[in-house]
């Protein structure tokens, strides 16, 4: 059996009030990444992204959170998945009023560091350093998406 890097500890990685704890880190020849996530109601969350070298699949475990992958929207309830194939943009909220809770598989593994780093910006007091932001998500391979223009009249 070839096992994965698993955290030595039970550390939660707390990005705002969002929690993200490891459960799989790639290592020892498996490339796949999985964490659970924890999202209060209306969390601050990370702009729409893609990662053009990772693909991602959300499997909800408990209430509801709003996922979306290019233009499809959907509220996925508890036993509710969806995956986003490499390079498509994506997006994920709870507007809801309980918690939601979920796990997140990515291929390869983007890496506990990844959401260290971000935390180290977004828990700082006072409104998070926007281009710092990006610098950490373009470093781990994820790429902000540009906002849609405006239709010419």
């Amino acid at each position: 059996m070839n096992e994965g890097h698993s955290p030595s500890t039970e550390e939660v990685i707390r990005i705002g009030n969002i929690e993200i704890r490891y459960l799989q880190e790639a290592g020892a020849g498996c490339q796949m990444g999985c964490f659970e996530m924890r999202v209060p109601p209306n969390s601050m969350v990370p702009p729409p992204h893609s990662h053009p070298s990772n693909e991602e699949l959300v499997y909800v475990l408990e209430g509801t959170l709003r996922y979306t992958v290019g233009s499809n929207m959907r509220d996925l309830h508890a036993g509710d998945s969806m995956a986003t194939p490499r390079g498509e943009v994506h997006a994920f909220s709870n507007p809801h009023a309980d918690v939601a809770r979920a796990l997140v598989i990515n291929t390869p593994d983007i890496g506990s560091d990844y959401f260290r780093e971000v935390a180290s910006i977004v828990n700082r007091a006072g409104p998070p350093d926007k281009a710092a932001l990006v610098a950490i998500m373009r470093k781990f391979g994820l790429v902000p998406a540009t906002p849609p223009t405006a239709p010419r009249q």
